[in-house]
């Protein structure tokens, strides 16, 4: 495989929770899949600004992987590419503790192919 390939691999993985984040923004009752799933339903005001945060951390992450792999030349330094990657693996870590079934059954897997994309992405 090469970089180029897992890096669209990560990318294309984002994009799920990305569009769940602006789902859950617009007040779509999917808070199981969230946040440890506090909230059954619609987020809270508040949750739902977040949720527009994460989306935009996501896509900036998967921006940051596409630059490392040279599909987008930005520049950006280095030391983003790692933080993104430890990001992504922290998020894997805590997709699958979460006390939430759904949330670990849906985000799981995909958060792990995207620590396994990312690192392609670093080694290749």
């Amino acid at each position: 495989m090469s970089s180029t390939i897992a890096a669209y691999i990560y990318a294309v993985c984002a994009a799920l929770p990305i569009a769940m984040q602006i789902a859950l923004a617009f007040g779509a009752p999917l808070g199981r899949f969230a946040n440890g799933g506090r909230f059954e339903g619609k987020l809270p005001p508040v949750w739902r600004a977040l949720a527009v945060l994460q989306g935009v951390l996501l896509a900036g992450m998967a921006w940051i992987v596409l630059d490392r792999a040279g599909i987008v030349e930005v520049g950006l330094p280095p030391l983003l590419f790692w933080i993104a990657l430890g990001l992504t693996v922290l998020t894997t870590i805590a997709n699958a503790a979460s006390p939430s079934r759904p949330e670990r059954l849906t985000w799981t897997p995909v958060t792990v192919v995207m620590s396994l994309s990312g690192l392609a992405v670093a080694l290749l």
